[in-house]
């Protein structure tokens, strides 16, 4: 009888953990990822302020490559834009950006965006005439310092 139950305990054990590392995961489907800027930056179609943004990975009728720019408490839908897949030699532990420097005047283009342990990530699209002027740009990636919290709320200072 002894046995028996150390069997359920050590089952009952074992579940947990696997339930509790699937639970830890479960919101990385999204990206969910808070990003703030100091100075103005340009998005495919806009600027936006500086301020704190939610970047999140829509799933929009199974597409994947489709991301949705939030205000900070997710109040406000900014944008709605369609991305390509980026991709980089080495993931860090934070969320990374490459930004496009356009000059005196002008704000910093936002290129890319990846979540923090990827090596796979977001290219943000530009119509071909901007892609071009941007490609001649200096471009410059910029590594958060905050590391990504469990639930998907990560935040992170660019520019």
């Amino acid at each position: 009888m002894k046995i028996q139950k150390g069997y359920v305990i050590v089952g009952l054990i074992i579940t947990f953990a696997l339930f509790f590392e699937l639970a830890a995961h479960a919101d990385e489907s999204d990206l969910n990822t808070r990003i703030t800027f100091s100075e103005p930056i340009q998005i495919p179609g806009q600027v936006l302020a500086p301020g704190m943004y939610v970047f999140r990975l829509a799933d929009l009728d199974g597409t994947r490559n489709i991301v949705q720019i939030f205000n900070s408490d997710r109040t406000v839908l900014y944008a709605t834009l369609q991305t390509a897949t980026a991709e980089r030699g080495h993931p860090t532990d934070d969320t990374a950006v490459t930004l496009a420097k356009q000059g005196p005047g002008k704000p910093d283009a936002l290129l890319e965006w990846f979540y923090p342990g990827r090596e796979i990530g977001i290219e943000f699209v530009y119509s071909k005439q901007e892609e071009k002027a941007l490609a001649q740009d200096t471009q410059q990636i910029i590594v958060t310092n905050q590391h990504t919290a469990p639930n998907s709320e990560t935040s992170g200072t660019g520019n």
